[in-house]
């Protein structure tokens, strides 16, 4: 048989035959809206991985910002999509020589984007890129900011292929080559301001945003990475200089670093096992990281069952909220009450910020399984019972849920979105393989970059000791 006829047969039979090592088959969507059709983590994680393999563009291998929406690529969605094709080979969604062609099609075109200080015509300078880029021609979409976060997480993504694809060919050793060159080029250096702290973000207009990246929130893995540079660091000291900005608090009967939205708890331990690992921060506080990030995640269960908004749908085994779309800037009155619903936001619940406009999204417990298993997957049974396909359809969980916005709308279950996200996708695929066989966590355990990082930050004990 033809190779080339072969590869498109063996695509086609990847998406129309059981997975899993032949334990999981996809189905069509729930048969109704109270999802008849028993709950498969599995086949939510193999639906969510479809989302990067079958939306990344033809050409460029750059991952929408949302689908079926037309959109432009989010450069984290990227890294995301990058770090979802390792998950695809270990769960044998994809072989490991498709996995290869779609990283070696997406790091060309990344490493030939134009990268210089003009306002058009180009992708990113001084290694950074810009926060959204044209799908096909990867350049700056509008006016878009050069975003240090999103950089961050799309080199976290290009650094578990580094330290994936290690076999002695070819292909392989291609892998490695172009993401060596893309991290290595990322002057980091450059994004520190005066005050020591990373700026978010710059722009050929207007320069530096005055905006900087303070503890404690998503930017942890970047600030790993920038100390970890052998080409261009940041100072050791950032990260003492971080944690001077954390918010010890307790919420919800909880004692920990606060910060609201659950992305922040997530993104970076998608890729750093922080289990057993400490800075001198934690360790004068007695516990990790991940613990952090588990009683974070209890948090928020208890604030949504106890439902201070009360609104509709909140329950110990319905809650979820991070940054995720929501039904549009609308107000209204809602029992006697002025309400404003917001579109897109960071919504979330600490100690010091309260955003929460009854707008639920999957992949606040999705992102968080390693964390709490037992609360989070039932949360996601749940979800899915309950809403059936109004929420759940071909890359599984759409983006976001407000069962209490009913302005217009003819059903009684209120709004959903018709969208997912990227980067809401990520930490499912991603999290619920970390919760399985800590693949990706193992994977970065064996990035020098990321282990110099942590060790020059301080970070002691557990597997970093073994280093």
């Amino acid at each position: 048989m033809n190779k080339k006829v072969l590869m498109v047969l063996t695509l086609v039979l990847a998406f129309t035959t059981p997975v899993m090592n032949g334990n999981m088959a996809l189905a069509g969507n729930p048969d109704n809206a109270k999802g008849a059709r028993k709950f498969s983590i599995e086949e939510l994680q193999y639906r969510t991985f479809r989302y990067f393999w079958e939306q990344a563009d033809s050409v460029s291998g750059l991952i929408p910002d949302r689908a079926p929406t037309k959109s432009f690529s989010s450069i984290a969605a990227t890294g995301f999509g990058l770090t979802s094709y390792i998950v695809g080979v270990q769960s044998n969604y994809i072989t490991r020589e498709q996995a290869v062609a779609r990283v070696l099609k997406t790091l060309n075109f990344l490493a030939k984007l134009p990268q210089s200080a003009d306002q058009t015509g180009t992708a990113g300078y001084k290694g950074f890129y810009y926060h959204f880029l044209d799908m096909r021609s990867g350049l700056r979409y509008k006016d878009v900011e050069l975003s240090s976060v999103d950089t961050g997480l799309l080199m976290a993504g290009i650094l578990s292929c580094l330290s994936f694809f290690d076999m002695n060919n070819e292909s392989e050793t291609a892998i490695r080559k172009l993401s060596e060159y893309l991290y290595r080029r990322v002057e980091w250096d450059w994004m520190i301001t005066k005050s020591g702290k990373m700026s978010m973000g710059w722009d050929p207009r207007n320069g530096f945003s005055d905006a900087t990246w303070d503890g404690y929130n998503e930017a942890m893995v970047m600030l790993i990475m920038a100390i970890g540079s052998p080409t261009h660091p940041i100072n050791a000291s950032a990260w003492e200089t971080w944690c001077k900005t954390y918010k010890w608090e307790k919420f919800q009967g909880q004692e920990m670093v606060n910060f609201g939205p659950l992305f922040g708890h997530q993104y970076s331990q998608m890729y750093i096992d922080f289990k057993g690992i400490q800075d001198p921060y934690m360790k004068g506080k007695g516990i990790d990281y991940f613990e952090n990030s588990r009683r974070a995640t209890i948090a928020q269960q208890a604030y949504c069952r106890e439902n201070p908004g009360k609104w509709e749908g909140y329950s110990d085994k319905t809650w979820g909220l991070t940054a995720c779309d929501g039904p549009g800037h609308f107000e209204t009155l809602r029992k006697g009450k002025k309400v404003v619903f917001e579109g897109y936001n960071a919504r979330g619940v600490a100690a010091d910020y309260i955003v929460d406009d009854g707008t639920l999204a999957p992949t606040a417990a999705g992102g968080s399984i390693p964390f709490v298993p037992g609360i989070c997957i039932p949360a996601l049974q749940n979800m899915y019972i309950v809403y059936g396909n109004k929420l759940y359809g071909t890359y599984g969980f759409k983006d976001s849920f407000n069962p209490s916005y009913r302005e217009g709308l003819e059903n009684n279950l209120g709004w959903f979105d018709v969208n997912y996200l990227g980067i809401d996708q990520g930490p499912i695929v991603i999290q619920i393989e970390n919760n399985k066989t800590a693949l990706v966590w193992h994977t970065m355990r064996k990035n020098p970059y990321i282990v110099q990082g942590l060790k020059l930050a301080g970070f002691t004990g557990g597997w970093i000791d073994a280093k």
